[in-house]
Parts: structure tokens; sequence; C-alpha cells
């Protein structure tokens, strides 16, 4: 008997939740360790389970796959680091909200029929409504999380080379380990309070476990079986459910324009086509 596959769309929820746990346990210890050694550890705890599970074969990782891995693991170390620096100050999904701004930008220029620019529109309404129009007055966090916009389109174009060029996450292994290496000058100056206290160590890489060798693995799964269009507007599922962790978790209510908005990116997962990543990706061609 032939096994089926898991939609692309229910992966995706399964990542979500996944690195939205990590972000809340990030957000309940921000008042102890400052937020990019947070960052830094939570790619360091990546990094070991990623290692202990995939083992890359070093050897396989020379010249332009190394090259591209580096870049891969430094955008997405960066990304997790603003991402923090920016929900020290702003709600968790307002923050995705406004962090959506990089797929969008991916999506919209690989974007070239009417039904997914249909796709596309519905889910940019939604994040819209689900990021609001206040911020708080926290033009610093907003700043960080534009960064960490950018890092993520970065992650999603790159990313994809990195995972058709290697199997399982071997490329996010070696990417992250890179990466960690490239935030020690930002994360290991404020980390101290981390090493007297191991509970508050264990859940700092913690965090690296959900949302980054759980998320992010699956991640690299999906970018292998459908195009970098596709993948990025299936990331409007994460400010959903971004909103629902921060409900559930972080009492951050939603509210009834909420519920629309989450219906619309709801509307504009469900009707885009189902392009696979053999489909000709011209964000991919050009990167």
């Amino acid at each position: 008997m032939q096994s089926r596959r898991v939609p692309a769309e229910g992966l995706f929820i399964v990542s979500a939740i996944s690195q939205y746990i990590g972000a809340a346990i990030a957000i309940s210890v921000f008042d102890q360790v400052a937020p990019q050694s947070v960052g830094w550890l939570r790619v360091v705890g990546a990094t070991v389970a990623l290692w202990l599970i995939a083992r890359p074969r070093l050897g396989q990782w020379r010249g332009r796959k190394l090259r591209g891995a580096a870049v891969f693991g430094i955008a997405t170390a960066a990304m997790n680091t603003f991402f923090y620096l920016g929900i020290a100050r702003i709600d968790l999904g307002k923050s995705v909200a406004i962090e959506f701004i990089g797929p969008i930008a991916v999506a919209a220029f690989a974007t070239r029929s009417l039904r997914n620019a249909i796709a596309l529109g519905c889910a940019i309404t939604g994040v819209l409504v689900l990021g609001g129009v206040e911020i708080g007055g926290e033009p610093a966090g907003v700043a960080f999380i534009l960064a960490s916009s950018a890092c993520w389109a970065a992650y999603i174009v790159v990313g994809s080379r990195v995972a058709v060029s290697s199997s399982g996450v071997d490329g996010l292994a070696v990417g992250l380990a890179i990466g960690s290496l490239a935030l020690v000058p930002i994360g290991a100056p404020w980390s101290g309070p981390v090493w007297g206290a191991p509970l508050l160590l264990l859940a700092c890489l913690v965090t690296g476990v959900f949302s980054n060798a759980i998320g992010y693995g699956i991640d690299q799964y999906v970018l292998r079986e459908v195009s970098v269009r596709r993948f990025s507007v299936l990331l409007a599922m994460l400010p959903v459910t971004a909103v629902i962790v921060g409900w559930v978790a972080l009492s951050q209510q939603p509210s009834a324009l909420d519920l629309l908005g989450i219906i619309a990116v709801l509307i504009g997962v469900s009707v885009q086509e189902r392009d696979t990543a053999q489909t000709v990706d011209p964000v991919v061609q050009v990167a």
C-alpha cells in the first residue's frame, strides 16, 4: 500500500505551532536574558539538536554549496535575533504580520497568474488585518521586525536552493552552525545570566529545538515539494498561528477583526495554484 503524503498546508500548521511555542517560551525569559542572547542561544540549541540527528558529512560541503549554506545560516540567525528584539517590544501577532512583508515580496515577484494574484491579495489583506494599525509607539520594534522581514525573504530564496541541494536537514544543520558562530559577538556578551541558571539556559536552548530544528526542518522538506511562490503564500498561515498561540500562551486575545483576517488568509492559501518545486521559479532563477 502506497503511503499518502501530508499536505503542505498540514505541515505548515505543525511548523507554525512549533515555531511560536518556541517564541512564547522566549518571551517568558526576556525579563532575565537579553533578547539578542536568547536569539543566539536559540540557534545554538537548534544546531546541537540538528547535528545529533543529521550528522552531516563535512567533506560534502565545499565551495558554492558551503557558501550557500553559510548565507542561509547567517540570514536565518539574523532573522531570529531581529525577530526577538522586535517581539520584546511589540505583540507576537502584530510582529509576525509586519515581518510577513518579506514573504509577500517574494510571492509577488513570482506571481504569474490571476488566480495566484487573487490568492496573494487575500493573504496580504488577512495579514494586514491581523497586524492592525497600532504598534504601541515602538519604532525600534518595527525597525527590528522589518530587518527580520528582509532576512526572511533571503531565508526563503536561499533556503530553497539549500533544500534541493542537500538531503534531510543537513543543509540546515551546517547553515545554523555557521550562523551561530556569526552571532557570537552579538549574543554572547549579554548571555551571562544563563550560565548560573541551568533551567534558564535549558529554556533558551529549547526555543531552538521548537522554532528552528522542528519548524525550519519542516520548511526544508516543504521547499523540496512546492515552489518558492507557493511556499511564500503558505507562510501567511504563520501570522494566523501566531495570533492563536499569543492568545492561548500569552493572553493576547484576538478581536473579531482578527478573526476576519484569519479567514482572509485561509481563503488565500486555499485558492492558490498547487504548483510544485519542479515548476519554473523566477525568484530562484534570478537569485
